[in-house]
């Protein structure tokens, strides 16, 4: 009988490159364990705009990534259905950006660059664009139209999760990597901790994946290895309502503030990029001053932004991997870094992966167990190109009411929307299933039940990168005590539905201070009233 702790393959890190890389080697026949210190899509890849890039961004400066990203672009929307959306996007420009050598004969550069990198892209009028996008700056002077998307990186993560799951991977979250298990200059394995129970454990395989992103520097340190890694940072902002359908890009070097997304019910702006140290990584915090910086970008492209109720601020910290001669990471390229540490630092079964972007995790994931297989001496090729994930077997679900009996209700229509073809397993068997918790994002209490029973959830930041609670207009002011109450009881503990809401809102609330003006101040402070002056905490007040 194999022992429990051993496995072919370890992934440490359940964003999405170790949940993609997870996947791979699952689907190669390999036993896979993949660990996580917190829940997935915790780090970078839950904090960035949700682009599914064509690759215009990257074709002028760095043609590499370009042609990576159309591939990886066209590749998801093959098999991530269920988690992409088609706005197409636009590249304008602007008649100050004639002044800073980025007007129309940057564009047809930028133009020409595209069409070389394999990106469908053609240029049209100022009228034409303004028809396609009615919110964009209506004194453009010019526009491209290239195949931008979005894509909604919580459920693409939890998809690759779920599949690698389903060809056989062990997955555990919170799960702190603390140590490898090592043995002369050969990586045997990890020690962990497991964060909610305070146990330690030891798990052990032939060869050990670091796709911990931004973290995974400090991984390799405890290997006795370096990657020279940049953390740079960004911080976007969430709006409160969709303001654009088409993906909206300035036609310029990159720069803060430069492009705004649509995804869901929401519009997000992003970002800047700063250096931060590596000890902040875990602390992120927007200041004021950024959000001043965005929002005046922001502006530029769409104006009505001014008048837009902000929702919240957030940051991440992106993976790159560069030296420090560029002090905001712009220049550095966004392409990918698979390491065999063997090879290149005499450290036997250890790979890292890193660099890269959300957009071409697939190939990363590709890459990285490439080299695993090489290493096992395992001869299967990668498969995950033309395999779909979960959710989106049958692509995406035009017509919902086919799944239900007669007419679906708004939460069984958002369920379908957020769950793909998995749908079938959330069970409306009473009225009282049929209910919405969440009126801003139509979330079920079925729906809620189907994340605790089958998605492993365990609190409401998780419940919220699975179904979207309490991220809609209202932030959770209305709904989060139903949520907590709901959640406690799928999980069989009543008794912390009042914790449960207080963590929640504790999260909430960070997001909420670096945009306490206007709307958004008189928002929070109806929040707080509703919930954090009410002493002692409980849910029966709510």
């Amino acid at each position: 009988m194999p022992n429990k702790n051993e496995f072919d393959v370890i992934v440490i890190g359940g964003g999405i490159t170790g949940a993609g890389t997870a996947r791979d080697c699952a689907m190669r026949g390999l036993r896979v364990l993949l660990i996580e210190r917190h829940d997935i899509a915790t780090g970078a890849t839950g904090r960035n705009h949700g682009l599914l890039h064509s690759g215009a961004r990257y074709a002028v400066k760095d043609s590499e990534s370009a042609e990576e990203c159309i591939r990886e672009n066209k590749i998801l929307r093959r098999i991530a259905a269920n988690c992409v959306e088609d706005t197409g996007g636009l590249f304008i420009t602007l008649p100050e950006d004639e002044e800073s050598g980025y007007g129309l004969d940057y564009q047809a550069k930028f133009l020409e660059a595209c069409n070389k990198a394999g990106i469908e892209a053609r240029a049209i009028s100022p009228r034409e664009a303004i028809e396609m996008e009615p919110s964009v700056n209506p004194s453009l002077i010019g526009a491209v139209v290239v195949p931008d998307g979005s894509v909604d990186p919580f459920r693409l993560c939890s998809a690759n999760v779920t599949d690698a799951v389903l060809h056989g991977a062990k997955v555990l979250v919170y799960t702190e990597f603390l140590d490898f298990i090592r043995e002369g200059d050969t990586i045997l394995g990890v020690k962990v901790l497991d964060t909610r129970s305070g146990q330690t454990a030891e798990y052990r395989a032939a060869v050990t994946v670091n796709a911990a992103g931004i973290w995974g520097h400090g991984v390799a340190a405890k290997a006795g290895v370096n990657i020279g890694m940049y953390p740079a940072k960004g911080a976007l902002l969430v709006f409160g309502h969709r303001v654009n359908n088409v993906v909206i890009n300035r036609c310029r070097k990159s720069a803060d503030g430069d492009i705004l997304v649509p995804g869901d019910s929401v519009t997000v702006i992003g970002t800047t990029s700063t250096k931060v140290p590596f000890e902040e990584c875990d602390h992120m915090e927007v200041t004021p001053e950024e959000v001043k910086l965005l929002l005046r970008e922001g502006c530029a492209l769409c104006p009505s932004l001014a008048s837009t109720r902000i929702l919240r601020a957030y940051a991440g910290v992106r993976p790159l991997v560069a030296d420090d001669s560029d002090p905001t990471g712009r220049s550095i390229s966004r392409g990918i870094v698979c390491l065999d540490h063997e090879a290149r630092d005499g450290v036997k079964g250890f790979v890292s992966i890193t660099g890269g972007k959300l957009m071409t995790y697939r190939l990363m994931a590709e890459l990285a167990t490439d080299a695993v297989c090489r290493k096992l001496g395992v001869n299967k090729s990668c498969t995950t190109a033309q395999t779909p994930l979960p959710g989106s077997m049958d692509g995406r679900i035009e017509n919902v009411s086919k799944r239900f009996e007669g007419k679906p209700t708004a939460g069984q229509k958002g369920a379908a929307g957020r769950q793909g073809d998995m749908v079938g397993k959330i069970l409306f068997e009473t009225e009282a299933d049929k209910q919405l918790v969440c009126e801003c994002e139509n979330v079920t209490l079925a729906e809620i039940k189907y994340a605790v029973r089958e998605l492993g959830v365990s609190n409401l930041e998780d419940l919220r990168r699975r179904t979207r609670v309490g991220m809609g207009t209202c932030q959770g002011t209305l709904c989060i005590g139903k949520a907590a109450k709901a959640l406690a009881e799928a999980l069989g503990k009543p008794e912390l539905a009042g914790k449960l809401a207080a963590d929640y809102l504790d999260e909430r609330w960070k997001g909420m201070r670096a945009v306490g003006w206007g709307d958004t101040l008189r928002e929070m402070e109806f929040m707080q009233r509703v919930y954090k002056y009410q002493k002692p905490f409980s849910y029966d007040e709510v």
